[in-house]
């Protein structure tokens, strides 16, 4: 069985054909028959296996680290009334995002995945997204219509977001084919390198304007939040056929993985397409 979303293809587990690759998966490991009059022992209870349980254990210890660390940096920052304080907030984003970036591509190669670079990754992305969503806040914040400003309306718009694409899943028998799989990580990984492009465009003094708060950047945003839905779709697959097929209970620090980024993929977006919204 592949995987079906880049953060997973490097699992070892899934570039090997099945679960029985593994001892204790699959068929038992008894030199493939019987002496006359004896018979094959049964395969002994199979042990770790991933299930939804351990999923949903990993997930919410993930996404509980990305949002107390965002919590933490949101009241440690200093608000925005000088420069300094705009500086320590673009700190804190740069080194977040720079600390995530790396450790996403490390966990994503890693063929034996590591819950303490999982967590670590939560952890880089929680103080990102701290400085962002108090950046966010400052500037729309105040102009922001509905409950609990921008902010609020985004986190509430992501997890609307990962439970309608849950429904959906579940609800119309959503199945994952190769043509959809490719079109997914192409677009994925085209909005990564259009992100490149900006910052070493950037860093010459130019600009891409596809993060302009105009009609460009929210057509940018909502190309963005379409593919977040289907990467989570791609997740929910992953999951399943891994439940379906006994692998590693380790794996599922790989699926809340791919999980945290999906949902902060999508937030990201959503904080976008609001601010933009707001404008005159």
């Amino acid at each position: 069985m592949q995987s079906n979303n880049p953060v997973f293809r490097r699992s070892e587990e899934f570039n090997r054909s099945g679960a029985a690759a593994y001892q204790g998966f699959g068929e038992p490991q008894y030199g493939g028959y019987s002496q006359p009059g004896q018979t094959v022992p049964e395969a002994p209870t199979r042990q770790g296996r991933m299930t939804i349980d351990s999923v949903v254990q990993t997930t919410a210890i993930t996404l509980g680290i990305t949002i107390v660390a965002a919590a933490i940096t949101w009241f440690v920052t200093p608000a925005i009334e000088s420069t300094e304080a705009i500086g320590v907030l673009s700190a804190a984003m740069i080194v977040g995002a720079g600390a995530a970036f790396i450790l996403s591509l490390v966990n994503s190669f890693k063929r034996v995945i590591s819950p303490a670079l999982v967590m670590a990754f939560a952890l880089a992305e929680g103080v990102a997204l701290g400085a962002l969503s108090k950046f966010y806040d400052a500037v729309f914040g105040a102009e922001s219509a509905g409950y609990g400003g921008i902010v609020m309306q985004a986190v509430i718009g992501t997890f609307a977001a990962f439970a309608g694409t849950l429904a959906a899943y579940k609800i119309l028998d959503i199945k994952v084919g190769q043509k959809f799989r490719t079109f997914v990580v192409a677009a994925m990984f085209g909005m990564v390198a259009l992100s490149l492009m900006q910052l070493v465009v950037s860093l010459f003094g130019g600009n891409l304007g596809i993060y302009d708060f105009n009609a460009l950047g929210l057509i940018v945003a909502i190309a963005g939040l379409v593919i977040g839905v289907f990467m989570l779709i791609l997740d929910f697959d992953f999951i399943e056929q891994g439940v379906r097929n006994g692998i590693p209970e380790r794996e599922s620090w790989r699926a809340s993985f791919g999980l945290l980024v999906s949902l902060v993929w999508i937030y990201t977006n959503l904080l976008r397409i609001l601010a933009i919204l707001q404008q005159d």
